[in-house]
């Protein structure tokens, strides 16, 4: 760029200079937009124990597959069952209790961060006969933004209602109550998809056969996961880290010992708010 001086003092560009200027001050501008937007995503290691997230250890999971980062949880969205694979969130006795002022807003909504291609999209579980389930649940979200992204279709998979409004919603329950005891938790939910014979929603929303949820505490250096049938039922299992690993095909915890991810902590016994006082009570099974 050419610029004139006269006396010592600085012109303004000549007209020929005046579009190259132009151009760079845009550059420059689109820099700095790109830098901001990079800045402004929220961080998923704080969801992660020991900010190492999750790492697919079976390769036909890999397809498609992309990682969101929201407020109140991260996400492993595959493409290819339009579901979660994993939902990881941390869960402190403080967001408990902040996220229980919260008034529950039912915004489900497809994700606009995956293409259209890849996503669920709300007419696919219309008439379906399947809950909208959430695996980050609404009622661990601490403020209105959290609880917005947790309606996010990325976070949801096809949940019998029988399971999700009943004994699912007792675990949930009964893992907040773990973290309110013992201060910090780390949580790691999502679908079991088992069998040669699965069904989809819409021709498109891969219907899982079971659900998965894996909590590790690490004030007791601790750990274990609940494991429950996508169907009615009281029936749940508990079983180790390590255990639900080789079954799903993800190391949940990549840097915990082994120790602790072969040793099953006893797992708090579901508390469901319908079944309370009830003879159908959960029953864990081997």
């Amino acid at each position: 760029m050419r610029v004139k001086h006269v006396a010592g003092k600085r012109l303004e560009p000549t007209n020929h200079a005046r579009p190259l200027l132009m151009i760079f001050r845009r550059f420059v501008l689109a820099v700095l937009v790109l830098a901001c937007a990079a800045c402004s995503k929220p961080n998923c290691d704080p969801h992660f124990a020991d900010a190492a997230k999750p790492v697919l250890t079976n390769p036909a999971l890999a397809s498609r597959t992309d990682l969101l980062c929201y407020e109140g949880y991260a996400v492993m969205h595959s493409g290819a069952s339009r579901t979660p694979l994993w939902v990881a969130e941390h869960l402190t006795s403080q967001r408990v209790e902040m996220a229980k002022t919260m008034k529950r807003k039912n915004t489900f909504h497809a994700d606009e961060n995956l293409s259209p291609n890849d996503r669920a999209e709300l007419a696919d579980y219309v008439r379906s006969g399947y809950d909208r389930g959430h695996m980050a649940p609404s009622g661990d979200m601490p403020t209105e933004t959290a609880q917005y992204e947790s309606f996010s279709l990325a976070n949801m998979i096809p949940q019998h209602p029988k399971n999700n409004q009943i004994l699912w919603e007792g675990i949930e329950d009964a893992t907040r109550d773990l973290a309110r005891e013992t201060g910090s938790i780390f949580v790691i939910t999502g679908p079991i998809f088992e069998g040669n014979s699965l069904k989809r929603l819409n021709r498109r929303v891969l219907v899982p056969t079971s659900v998965f949820k894996a909590i590790y505490d690490p004030g007791r250096q601790a750990a274990g996961a609940y494991v429950t049938r996508n169907a009615p039922g009281m029936e749940y299992q508990t079983l180790s880290i390590a255990a639900l690993e080789n079954r799903i095909g993800i190391n949940l915890f990549p840097k915990m010992p082994a120790q602790i991810k072969e040793t099953e902590m006893p797992m708090p016994t579901p508390t469901p708010h319908r079944q309370r006082g009830n003879k159908n009570a959960p029953v864990e099974v081997e």
